[in-house]
């Protein structure tokens, strides 16, 4: 890779990076083709992204960044995982580590504040977005529905009633 590819990658992560809203750092060693093209399929399903890219590169990109904190994370074979959902590269990369020995979650950065290991294993057991904003939905709708059903029983009882009455004859 030249200068002029390397300036560029550092831009486009840079990019990246100021669009995202968590990013996780994980060490990867020893994880086949096969498991990483896995990887990067789960994360892409949970709106997430995952990229291998030389420590160096990674240095530079989020040098005078809120991402800066990482750069003490960016040791041995490094990969990023990153999302703009503040949940999903974590619950994702955990699922993935778990199951997967070649993945170490190092740590990580939740809108530029530095999370430890632990603490991207925590974020990844919370809720998404979207289960959240389905839980909420229910809640909001739950005393409508117990409305509706509490004012149509009346009639549908006087409805069952008259039906059996008129099924006697």
């Amino acid at each position: 890779m030249n200068r002029v590819e390397k300036e560029s990658l550092v831009e486009h992560v840079t990019e990246i990076l100021d669009n995202s809203g968590l990013v996780v750092v994980a060490n990867q060693k020893g994880l086949t083709v096969e498991k990483s093209t896995q990887l990067r399929v789960m994360m892409r399903q949970g709106g997430a992204c995952y990229k291998i890219i030389k420590n160096t590169l990674l240095d530079i990109a989020v040098k005078g960044t809120k991402w800066e904190g990482l750069s003490s994370y960016f040791k041995g074979p490094t990969a990023i995982a990153y999302s703009k959902d503040p949940i999903s590269a974590a619950k994702v990369l955990a699922q993935f580590a778990e199951k997967n020995e070649g993945i170490t979650i190092v740590g990580g950065s939740l809108e530029g504040r530095n999370l430890s290991a632990k603490d991207v294993m925590a974020l990844a057991k919370l809720p998404s977005l979207d289960e959240i904003r389905a839980q909420m939905i229910a809640v909001i709708t739950a005393p409508a529905t117990k409305i509706a059903r509490t004012v149509k029983e009346p009639a549908a009882q006087l409805a069952r009633l008259c039906g059996a009455y008129g099924n006697k004859s």
